[in-house]
């Protein structure tokens, strides 16, 4: 497999070989590489990259030297959650069921980590 490509496009990383793949990628959005967007419609693409959630530190992370979860940016990801919610003010994320739907379940799987509570929006997608 190309260390650019993914098995399972669109979804978010969680095997240790993918995340030594990450290493190699230099393509960043703000300074933040792929893994620390929710949706990302196409790898190769950082416009098509949506809802970070990560501080900058994930490319320590990336790097095997923090913990992912300890790179997780609070006020970004309850924008990102923000982002999913079909009532939320101003305009849903432009992203496709399957999308969203991949992106709830990474969201929660990081407040599942964390131990804290879903927020309502989450609770009612995933």
């Amino acid at each position: 497999m190309n260390p650019t490509t993914r098995a399972v496009p669109n979804q978010p990383i969680t095997d240790h070989k993918e995340i030594t793949m990450a290493k190699q990628r230099l393509i960043t959005k703000e300074g933040l590489p792929r893994e620390a967007f929710a949706i990302t419609g196409n790898p190769e693409d950082p416009s098509t990259w949506q809802l970070p959630h990560h501080t900058k530190s994930i490319l320590r992370a990336l790097k095997g030297n923090l913990e992912l979860e300890e790179t997780i940016d609070c006020e970004e990801i309850s924008r990102a959650v923000i982002g999913l919610s079909p009532k939320r003010y101003g305009q849903r994320v432009s992203a496709d069921p399957e999308q969203i739907l991949i992106a709830a379940k990474h969201l929660a799987s990081h407040y599942t980590k964390a131990r804290k509570p879903l927020p309502d929006i989450l609770a009612a997608l995933v």
